[in-house]
């Protein structure tokens, strides 16, 4: 609610400024570890509680019903003023995206008041038949699954009458290994596959009609991650902490100048 009011305050002088006000939210592809329509549903349910949680009330002026059933009065309750408040109070929506997981039905009770039972769910990264999500990055939830990115933009586009949409974090990351020699840290070869499939999923995305306004890559520099410290190098340029914070572009940063400049794949080359 404090999101709702202060948008209409804002409205007021953004209004003068030409600006938008939007909403940023993190969310994995759920996609159903099988084909069971029980795992379908804990997928579906898994979007909710990530998606719709935020989404539902801005756009339908309420919680997902899955979330209502489950948590009753645990969420707040909105008044029809509050509804009216929320519904359409936002200009776009900001994704923050990196990975996806295979999701399993498990059927435990929602009243044990844990987030994750509550969703009857479990994320996973081996499929039923025994086939991996993708490949593994530097962090253990990190995995590489360009499809992801398309199905979840696709999902926000038909579930919330397609907003604008700009995809604001997408990355992934490498160990920070003190012992290896520079040059081997400059050559990021995983995450230039990354940036490029996971692009090209963008692209597609846009194709299938989804209003996809920008694209931000995380990150420009190596940096201090909220959970992992160092110890985790998501950047394009490489940052020397011994040395000065010094800076040196690595092969990803190389592959998106030449991506943003439209030279990449010119003349037959593949890069």
């Amino acid at each position: 609610m404090v999101g709702g009011k202060g948008i209409k305050t804002l409205d007021i002088s953004i209004d003068k400024q030409g600006g938008q006000v939007g909403l940023v939210l993190d969310c994995e592809w759920a996609e159903a570890n099988s084909e069971k329509n029980e795992d379908k549903t804990a997928a579906a349910r898994r979007l909710d509680f990530q998606l719709g949680w935020y989404l539902h009330p801005i756009y339908f002026g309420d919680y997902p019903e899955v979330m209502q059933e489950r948590l009753g009065d645990r969420l707040p309750k909105f008044s029809e003023e509050e509804k009216d408040l929320l519904r359409n109070s936002i200009d776009f929506v900001g994704l923050n995206h990196y990975t996806s997981r295979f999701i399993a039905h498990v059927p435990d009770s929602p009243e044990e008041g844990d987030f994750y039972k509550a969703q009857e769910m479990e994320r996973i990264v081996e499929w039923e038949g025994g086939e991996k999500i993708g490949e593994k990055a530097a962090s253990e939830w990190l995995y590489v699954v360009p499809w992801g990115i398309r199905k979840v933009l696709n999902y926000i586009a038909q579930r919330y009458n397609n907003p604008p949409i700009y995809v604001t974090e997408n990355g992934m990351d490498d160990e920070d290994n003190e012992t290896s020699p520079l040059h081997e840290m400059l050559d990021d070869k995983l995450r230039v596959v990354y940036f490029k499939r996971y692009l090209a999923a963008v692209a597609q995305a846009i194709k299938d009609g989804v209003d996809v306004r920008g694209y931000f890559a995380w990150s420009l520099l190596d940096n201090f991650e909220w959970a992992q410290g160092y110890t985790k190098r998501f950047g394009l340029v490489y940052v020397d902490y011994k040395k000065g914070l010094s800076r040196h572009p690595k092969s990803s940063a190389y592959w998106f100048l030449r991506f943003l400049k439209g030279g990449e794949g010119k003349n037959g080359k593949k890069d």
